[in-house]
């Protein structure tokens, strides 16, 4: 990856809706090579899709929950009836498995408290957990689906 492909990602991540000719002229390449580019980097899974970010503040769960969850079992069984349970829940819009004493992380989006508790509810429906606890966000301070470009 050299300096005109992170040009064309360091847009891309800006404003995925820029057209190839937009591209070209920050990346100072031609149309073509610009696409050519950025087929490679989709081909090679730099690119793995390109999405809208939507304001949640305007689509009514202006609300951020982050709920760590610890479970007494570690089994693939577990596993897999916990993560079908969370991936069928809209709110629950991340989820990481994590070393230390949480065994998992999930940033849930929702209307309002009321609203949570009933997250709350389906989501200790998924599988047994040995202790979940909830923090509301009071502030968000930086959110980006940016990534560095200084590492590759």
């Amino acid at each position: 990856m050299d300096k005109k492909d992170k040009i064309i990602l360091h847009a891309l991540q800006e404003n995925a809706t820029l057209s190839v000719q937009e591209l070209a002229d920050k990346a100072s390449l031609s149309p073509t090579a610009c696409w050519k580019r950025i087929q490679k980097l989709q081909q090679e899974g730099v690119i793995s899709k390109q999405v809208c970010v939507l304001d949640r503040k305007k689509l009514g769960v202006p609300v951020t929950v982050f709920v760590a969850i610890r479970t007494q079992s570690h089994t693939p069984e577990w596993l897999e009836q916990f993560a079908s349970g969370v991936i069928d829940i809209p709110e629950v819009v991340e989820v990481y498995r994590m070393s230390g004493d949480i065994d998992y992380l999930l940033k849930v989006v929702a209307p309002d408290i009321e609203g949570f508790d009933q997250i709350y509810k389906r989501l200790i429906r998924t599988a047994h957990m040995y202790d979940v606890s909830s923090s509301f966000s009071m502030e968000e301070l930086k959110c980006t689906t940016a990534l560095p470009l200084t590492y590759c």
